[in-house]
């Protein structure tokens, strides 16, 4: 998950490994994969937080799980994206080569397929509701594929895609913890509406982290999506959160209609928004300072969608 959207917020991992550096990705590719050891490594510009991402030459990138927590990623993303991939329309990341641990490093990593483009940043985009159906069309392609064997939403995806109760303890304390800093009975009316639902359809695929850090574009479109590290099968609603965090107004619209969300499902992809932005806020992640006003503007961006749709 890239810097930048809101993936980059740490939640589940167990060990951070500090010295992920260009020194040790050059070490690993040289003993693992000689064939490309006289390319040059440098960081990419948004490193990102689950995983340290560097380029290797001009076509390639890898990335290295910066904590125990997200290592299971790594083996999930080699065996799934190659299935997902044709289809879908729109180009999503190509594993190459998957390492194993080495030069001091205790976990397996991966080469990727450099795609080129600049993170979904609303500066960038050029018609944000054409974004908006675009993004929508690509969510409902990967809801259409075939789910049967897919890994069910757990422990590897951040448990997105699974109940909402998961993080009910943890929503409810930073509500308190937040005080009257924030409207906190209409914030708990949002999360408990949304806990009175469930997904009852046959799980589906989901992406898990749909954030404008995984959202890249060129010339203001929307050109792939990335990162699918929180992927798997089970409850879509996860995926809407983009609905607040980058859209408003007509491209939220828009978006809604295009995936053709029932009041439900919406529900819970409002909770889903509001429990990030809420432990964010409340300082609960470890998350930088300037995270926390960014957050801040989406939860009242949340709660004030909801009083208008409410009332």
């Amino acid at each position: 998950m890239d810097l930048g959207g809101r993936g980059d917020v740490p939640e589940r991992a167990a060990r951070v490994f500090p010295t992920i550096d260009v020194e040790l990705v050059r070490r690993l590719v040289r003993t693992q994969f000689p064939r490309w050891a006289d390319l040059p490594v440098r960081p990419v510009e948004f490193g990102g937080w689950d995983n340290r991402t560097f380029h290797l030459g001009d076509r390639m990138t890898v990335r290295l799980p910066s904590g125990e927590g997200y290592a299971p990623q790594v083996a999930k993303e080699h065996r799934w994206l190659p299935e997902l991939a044709p289809y879908l329309p729109l180009p999503v990341p190509a594993p190459l080569a998957m390492g194993v641990p080495g030069e001091g490093y205790p976990l397996n990593w991966s080469v990727y397929g450099w795609i080129e483009g600049e993170q979904a940043e609303r500066h960038r985009i050029r018609d944000l509701t054409g974004f908006a159906t675009t993004l929508a069309g690509f969510l409902s392609a990967l809801q259409r594929i075939d789910a049967t064997d897919g890994p069910a939403a757990g422990q590897h995806s951040a448990f997105r895609g699974g109940p909402l109760e998961t993080y009910d303890a943890e929503t409810r304390r930073a509500i308190e913890v937040l005080g009257d800093r924030i409207p906190g009975e209409t914030a708990l009316e949002v999360w408990e509406t949304a806990l009175r639902t469930g997904w009852r359809r046959t799980p589906v695929w989901f992406h898990g982290d749909v954030a404008s850090g995984n959202l890249l574009v060129r010339d203001g479109r929307l050109v792939a999506v990335i990162d699918f590290g929180c992927s798997g099968v089970g409850d879509p609603a996860c995926d809407l959160s983009v609905a607040w965090t980058l859209l408003s107004g007509t491209s939220r619209q828009a978006f809604r209609k295009a995936l053709d969300v029932d009041d439900e499902t919406w529900a819970r992809g409002r909770a889903w928004t509001l429990w990030k932005a809420l432990i964010v806020f409340a300082g609960l992640t470890g998350a930088p300072p300037g995270r926390q006003a960014i957050e801040k503007r989406v939860l009242d961006d949340i709660l004030a969608e909801y009083q208008r749709t409410a009332g």
